[in-house]
This record gives structure tokens, sequence and C-alpha cells, in this order.
């Protein structure tokens, strides 16, 4: 169905905000104390390592989030570069990440409950939970809950907790900076230079989340500016303030005391807040606060998150869709949250702060190592769809620096976290090989890109692209709606095909704009009403079929012509369009139009010039031309789903011959038991005889070209004129030579 327009009333503070306020969590409230043990004082160059390294592939992200501002975020943009197969792990990868880091949220949260109330703890036979897990569990629960029923965080509550947490840090840090003493933090590498990437390994989930704000890309006023400014800006301004935050805690408290702390942030906080303004322990329940409100807000939003990823997994057929059903009450994906909201349990119970910590960091580094490389595959690939707003500077420098430096961290994780990532990764190939690759139909740009050079590429690359298409549920019928009169017949049509080849349908309706009027003023404003109920009524017909379709209604200054931009954009492998002085605004006849546009047919055609749909007794004059297998696929199909009696014609000038080549022909194509009928003569009142007895005639279009239709007239337009029964033009994609456009070539029907 059509999505209304979404208002650009998003400008470049509120997108900072969203930026700042996923990264402005639990990473600066619980890890100072385990970061500053691993490295010392040079920790807070650890988080200036890990706002470098974000930074690349925020850029890349400005870039990606320019050009497809789609729902599903960095998964959508490696699923749709490089295909199904790396979408699986960006996807199953962003999901876990997501899951890991709400796991580690929530036991920063249940640290921050245990300060304010008594917790006790639960000895499970062999499971022994400390308080804070127990208050994480109950914490965790109460989410998984809130997120199931469907209660919804509205902007202006985040943009408040945002707003609070920064004023509350900037307080806290002006008020340190005052007092601290710097020669704490002598010696600056206690345990050397090379612990700086170790202690990045652990704070980097500290900023994960920047790249959440190209999910509202759409939203954004210019977004070519804004976009970039509030995800880079995000980073920046989060990566300085770490820093310099980190540098006051250890100037306040020596690093060594820091280090020992579980609660380090409160413990400085009491001090700060004592010694300068004689207010220690309401200093510590100020930090107490920020703490719940970061940690409360980044579990929800990531267990928020996660549902929306696996719901962007389902659409693409990645996914059961049985995950994604929607509550009958509470309209929420509540089995995806559920077992999202099961794991995350499970990794509370059995996990502790770095473990999830780098695990959730490993997962995303994949994810952001994916999403810079599907950057290059966009560009080198000149994909026709592919037209950011914002470009990233010195490419390709930038994209390859932030898959290396994104696969790089990876090393200094320890072997446990990348144990489990490369664990969910083997799962989500062998998910994808097993589940998804005979479901889905989404093919990446990289292998089609592949796939169409065969001979410029190396052999071993070819042979990798093809061996990983999907190759399932590929087959996909586009029908192009636009008489409510002829829809019943069309999807019939459609149906019977798909329906053999295990196939999809794919509705549309092109809505045609004025030229004057712009397309988002135009959706913004327009009644797509009656569009609604076409497509409607599509699906109802479709799905008494077993057929599984999708709907979409298309704004476009064009009518005719946007039905082959829109066969390329849905992947489809035949269209079904009927055929008419008025069908979907073509010029008098269709063949008209379909000539100026069939020298690069996106894919097979099948046109339907309905006078009563019946495929009971169908005709199918063949010569042997390149659409006759088409023409034969057809008629299998109606044999097959409404047991049709299958005629086949063949006009030859020696009967013996015909006879011989009309038999073999029909057993190559699967129509052995049809009747064979030879004829000689003349071919159009061959057809025309025996298409008085038929209920449906299916017929290949000639390979004349434009010149020759219009000198001498075409065959088929004819013959369509002068029989009484429906007809099914077939017409298979082919490119033709200039020559071949304009003067026909020798081949037949």
């Amino acid at each position: 169905m059509t999505d209304e327009e979404l208002a650009k009333d998003l400008g470049p503070l509120a997108a900072l905000t969203i930026g700042v306020g996923t990264m402005i969590g639990a990473g600066i409230f619980v890890l100072p104390g385990e970061a500053a043990a691993i490295a010392g004082p040079v920790v807070a160059v650890s988080f200036v390592v890990g706002g470098v390294i974000s930074i690349f592939t925020a850029l890349s992200a400005s870039e990606l989030g320019t050009a497809m501002p789609k729902a599903g975020g960095s998964y959508y943009y490696v699923n749709h570069a490089l295909g199904p197969l790396f979408g699986s792990i960006a996807g199953m990868g962003n999901w876990m990440g997501l899951a890991f880091a709400s796991a580690f949220y929530m036991l920063g949260f249940g640290g921050f409950v245990v300060e304010l109330l008594p917790v006790p703890s639960a000895n499970l036979g062999p499971l022994v939970l400390g308080e804070t897990q127990v208050a994480a569990l109950l914490a965790g629960a109460v989410f998984v809950g809130v997120n199931y029923v469907g209660a919804k965080e509205t902007g202006t509550l985040q943009n408040v907790i945002v707003i609070s947490l920064v004023a509350i840090l900037t307080v806290f840090t002006a008020l340190g900076l005052t007092m601290a003493d710097l020669s704490t933090l002598r010696p600056f590498a206690p345990n050397g230079y090379d612990a700086i990437l170790p202690g990045t390994a652990l704070v980097f989930v500290s900023f994960l989340g920047f790249a959440k704000i190209t999910t509202v890309a759409e939203e954004i006023r210019n977004p070519g500016k804004n976009l970039p400014l509030a995800i880079v800006g995000s980073v920046v301004l989060v990566t300085t303030m770490y820093a310099i935050i980190m540098v006051m805690l250890m100037g306040v408290v020596n690093w060594q005391q820091l280090a020992e702390s579980t609660t380090p942030v409160i413990d400085v906080a009491e001090v700060v807040f004592g010694n300068v303004l004689g207010l220690g322990v309401l200093g510590g329940s100020l930090i107490l606060l920020g703490g719940l409100l970061a940690t409360a807000s980044s579990a929800n939003a990531s267990i928020l998150a996660s549902s929306r990823i696996n719901f962007a997994m389902g659409r693409d057929k990645l996914v059961t869709a049985w995950l994604n059903d929607i509550h009958p009450k509470f309209a929420t994906p509540y089995r995806s949250i559920a077992v999202t909201g099961t794991l995350i349990l499970a990794f509370i119970a059995v996990g502790d702060v770095k473990v999830l910590a780098k695990a959730g960091s490993v997962l995303h580094l994949i994810v952001y190592a994916l999403m810079n490389l599907s950057l290059i595959v966009m560009r080198e690939t000149d994909a026709p769809e592919y037209d950011p707003d914002f470009t990233v500077p010195l490419y390709p420098a930038v994209p390859i620096l932030g898959a290396v430096l994104s696969f790089g961290l990876i090393a200094f994780m320890h072997p446990i976290e990348i144990a489990l990532a490369a664990a969910f990764v083997v799962a989500s190939v062998g998910w994808y090989v097993a589940y998804a690759r005979a479901r889905t139909t989404k093919r990446g740009i990289l292998g089609q890109y592949i796939a169409s050079r065969p001979h410029a590429m190396p052999n071993a690359a070819v042979a990798a692209a093809s061996s990983v298409q999907p190759d399932g549920g590929r087959y996909r019928m586009m029908v192009p709606l636009a008489n409510p009169e002829h829809e019943k017949d069309l999807i019939t049509l459609a149906s019977a095909v798909a329906k053999r080849r295990d196939g999809t349908l794919v509705a549309v309706h092109i809505e045609r704009v004025p030229d004057q009027t712009a397309l988002e003023s135009a959706r913004e404003s327009g009644d797509f009403e009656e569009a609604h109920r076409l497509l409607e009524r599509a699906r109802d017909d479709a799905e008494t079929f077993g057929v599984p379709i999708e709907t979409h209604t298309i704004l476009s200054h064009r009518s005719f012509e946007e039905i082959f931009d829109a066969a390329r954009t849905y992947d489809a492998d035949v269209t079904v369009m009927g055929w008419g002085p008025n069908s979907h605004g073509a010029p008098g006849r269709a063949e008209s139009a379909i000539d100026e546009l069939a020298s690069s047919l996106p894919c097979d055609f099948l046109v339907l010039k309905d006078r009563g749909f019946d495929p009971s007794r169908v005709l199918v004059p063949t010569a042997g031309g390149p659409d006759s297998e088409l023409s034969a696929s057809v008629a299998e199909a109606f044999r097959r789903q409404y047991d049709a009696e299958v005629t086949l014609l063949h006009v030859a000038e020696d009967a013996d011959a015909g006879e011989a080549f009309l038999s073999t022909w029909a057993e190559e194509h699967g129509l052995g038991d049809a009747e064979l009928v030879v004829e000689t003569g003349d071919v159009e009142a061959a057809i025309e005889r025996r298409a008085a007895d038929a209920s449906t005639l299916v017929i290949g279009a000639t390979e004349e070209g434009l010149l020759s239709r219009l000198v001498r007239g075409s065959l088929v337009l004819n013959v369509v004129d002068d029989v009484d029964c429906s007809v099914v033009l077939a017409e298979t994609a082919r490119t033709r030579s200039l020559r071949d456009r304009l003067f026909g070539s020798d081949g037949g029907n």
C-alpha cells in the first residue's frame, strides 16, 4: 500500500538529539572503572580512538542514508548492496548485538537499583544470581513487557531525557574539573600505550547507535546537509564528552581507586559535589538518577530496535513471518519481542558486564565494516537508483578505512567475545543456506553486477556470486492495475502462472501526477482511497488462489513508461498487464508504446486483451520463435491450474514437416498431451479459424520492428482485432539491435 509522505520536520538539532541519546547511555556510567583497570589514564585516548573509528563509518552511513532512507538502516544497506547472505549476517548481527547490549544496559541499570533498594540474591541450583543480576532480570522483564504491550516512548520524553543527561554530565564535569588534580594522571600509560586499543575494545559499546539517525533520514530537512551534520556531530560531541569526563574522573579519584569501584561515577560525584557544594549525597543521587535514566533509555531503545530489525528481515523473507505476527490487541510484533526478551534475560543470567559489552561491540563492528563495503559496492557498480545527497569526502579512503578499522578493532577483543560473534556469524550463514535462500527474492547489487558481466569477472567471483544467490520464491509476477473492471482477470491470469512457479504477485497501481505538481506535494495532499480499494481487491483475489501478494501505489509523472521502471524496481520476472485504448495511459493500442521500449524490456511481458477471462480452451499458435516458450509456459499453467484443453497450431508450407516440428516442440515444452493441429496457407486466417472454438488465444509477439509495423501492419494486431476470444500476447525480454528494432528480423512467433 502507499505510505504517506513523511513530513520533513526534523532539523539538525532534533536529529543530533537522536544520535546523542542513543550513545549517552550505560557506557559512560558503568565502564569507567573497568576501562581504567585495563589502560590506566590513557583510557581517555581509548575513547577518542573509538570516536575516530566511528567517524569513518558515520560518514559512510550519512551517504547511504541520504541515498536510501529506508527502515532497517544498516541492515537494509548491507542487504541491498551485498545481497541476502550478507544481509542475514548484518540482520542477525544487529539483532544479537542489540540483545547483548540490552543485557549490558540492564546490568548497569541493576547496579544502580541496588544502590537505592535492597535486592536479594538468588540461588537457583547450578545458577547463582547476584543482587545486580536479580535487579537486572526484574527490570529487563518489565521493559520487555512494556514493549510487548506497546507502550510508546514519545519524542518529547526522549528529548527531555537526553537534555537532562547532558546537563547533569556537563555540570558534574565542570565542577569536577575545578578540583581535579592532573598529577594523578601520571604515569599516563602505566600499562603501556599498547593498552589503548584493548581499552577501546571495551568502551566501544558506548558508541553504538549513531547509525540510528539514518532510519529517520526521510524526516530530516535538507538531509544532504543535516544528516551528516547530525551523525558526525553526535559522534564528535559524545567523543569529546567521554574523553573530558574520563580525565575529570581520574583527576578527582586516582585511577587505581576508580578501577576497584563498582560504582565509579557515583563515588566521584559524591566527592565533587561534597567538596565544591557541600552536597555529596545529593550529588551522588543526581548521578544515580542520570545513570538510571541513561541505562533505562538505552535498554528500551535497544529492545525496540531489535524487534524492528526482525520485522525488516521478515519483510525480506530472511526470517519466518511467524516471528513478525502482530498482536491482535496490542498491535505489536509480540513474538519477535518475546524471543528477543528471552535472549536478553538469558544473557543477563549467564553473562557479565565486560563480556556482554564487548560481544555486542564485535557484532556491531562486523555490521559497520559491511556497511562501509556496501558504500563501495553502490559507488563502483554505478547503481542507477543510487543518488545520494551527500557523498563522503576522500572516497574511497574513508569507507576502506572504516571497514579496516572496524574489522581491526575486533582483534583486540578477548577470545570468548570473538568466539561468540563468530558463532553467530556462522549461524547466520547456516540459517541463510538452510532457510532463507529458498524463500527470499532479494538479489544484492553486487551479485547482479557480477552476474551481468560474467566474462569480465574472475571465474571464482562469478561462481561465488552464483552459489549464494537466492534460489526460491524468486519468480515474481508484477501486475499493473488501472481499470477495476479487469482487475480480477489480470490477477487470475497472473496467479495461474505464479502458482505454477511457486512465485509471488506484485500488484502496482500507478497514479499519474501532472508535470506541474511535485510528487511530494501529490503524496501529501492526494486522495488514494480508490487506489487502496483496487489493490485491496487484488490482495483478496490473489489470496483466494493461495498466491502471496504485495501491493504498491506509485506516484509518477509518467504512466505507461513507469511500468517498465516498476518492473526493474520490484525485480519482476514477468509483467502481466491489460491491453486497450485506455490501459495505463497508453496512446491508442498498447503495442505502439511497447514498440518504443521493447529494445530493453526489463522482464517478460504478458499483455491481456480481456474479453472475459476463460482459460478452458486455449489455442497456442507457434512457429518456434523466441516468444513461443513463454506462450507454452502460460498454456501449461492453464492446463495444470484449470484443466484447460490446449490446442497447438503450426502453419507450415509442408504438412509432414510441420507435424514433425509441432510434435517435437510440444514434447519439449511439456505439452505432449495437447491437441496438435497443422495447417497450410495463410497464417492469420488459420489462427482466426481455430480461435473461433477457443476461449483464450495465447500468442507470441512478432519480432517485426517498429518500421515494419508501421509500413505493413502486424500479424498480432490484426488477429487480436478479428478474433472474439481473449488474447494473451507473450513477449520475452531480450535486447535487439537498432537495425532489428527498425526493420525487424526473420524470426517467427
